[in-house]
């Protein structure tokens, strides 16, 4: 091999060049794309009658329906009450479920007379314990904010309990050394170490509160996207009932961003969360 073929990468090297960098998977454009496409594949199959509009009605037909009941008032009316049950109940259910988990994280005591009884109930389905919810408040919003908030609950609960007791030791033993009192070092090293955990229970609250909710609104709601429906598949609305999925799936991405949101705004100081940056 000549010398000017070994000088030349040298002399790069001298100058600083760099080698070009591999470019990254746009992978946030990705996950998008995708559930676009397949809206597309949906929207052409329905057209090529390969499937039937009163078993799966197409996309433009879903969205016709939706511009329609907007234009009358009937689903903007529906979708706030559902918003407002959801609401009410999950800060209900989120902050009981923070107070028990951090009770219950922090004390033996607290531990043995609280949690035995939240797992008992958390075994009972939603279903199974609908008929005495419906005794107990009647067919009135109490019952839907009872069991939105019974849905939301376990989730934050455990997930706080968990994320206390998973805050490393030698974190503990180190704060006790410089001579931190309690109340500093909850504050200073074990609430900080637990917040990914709780974080994760909100997220998993905020789905649960939707669970809850479809529950509660097809039992004597008069109002509320579950009412709409239980009302659609009375008079085989087909395209009413995908309208409501499709309002599902949209409330539950926005409020998984909302949370992750969250994530990043009080996550940005952890290494493993968007690499501690801000």
């Amino acid at each position: 091999m000549s010398t000017t073929a070994i000088a030349g990468p040298a002399r790069q090297a001298e100058a600083g060049a760099t080698p070009p960098k591999k470019r990254a998977l746009p992978y946030r454009t990705i996950s998008w794309v995708v559930p676009v496409l397949l809206l597309l594949a949906w929207e052409l199959a329905c057209r090529a009658g390969l499937i039937a509009a009163n078993v799966l009605p197409a996309p433009s037909s879903v969205g016709t329906t939706a511009w329609h009941l907007t234009e009358t008032g009937e689903l903007p009316r529906h979708l706030w009450e559902s918003l407002k049950r959801a609401a009410i109940g999950f800060a209900i259910g989120a902050s009981l479920g923070l107070v028990l988990g951090v009770l219950t994280g922090f004390s033996r005591l607290f531990e043995s007379i609280i949690d035995r009884n939240i797992q008992i109930v958390r075994a009972i389905p939603f279903l199974a314990i609908l008929p005495l919810v419906m005794v107990w408040f009647g067919v009135g919003e109490s019952g839907r904010y009872f069991l939105v908030a019974l849905g939301t609950l376990f989730p934050v609960y455990l997930n706080t309990v968990l994320g206390i007791r998973q805050v490393d030791p030698k974190l503990l033993e180190m704060g006790r050394v410089v001579g931190l009192s309690r109340l500093d070092l909850i504050r200073a090293a074990i609430l900080p170490g637990a917040l990914p955990s709780i974080l994760l229970g909100v997220r998993l609250a905020l789905t649960n509160a939707w669970l809850a909710l479809v529950i509660a609104e097809t039992v004597g709601a008069p109002a509320g996207i579950g009412f709409m429906a239980t009302n659609a598949r009375e008079f085989l609305q087909t395209d009413v009932i995908v309208l409501v999925i499709v309002l599902y799936a949209l409330i539950g991405l926005t409020t998984d961003l909302i949370a992750r949101g969250l994530e990043r705004r009080f996550l940005a100081w952890h290494p493993n969360y968007y690499g501690g940056k801000k």
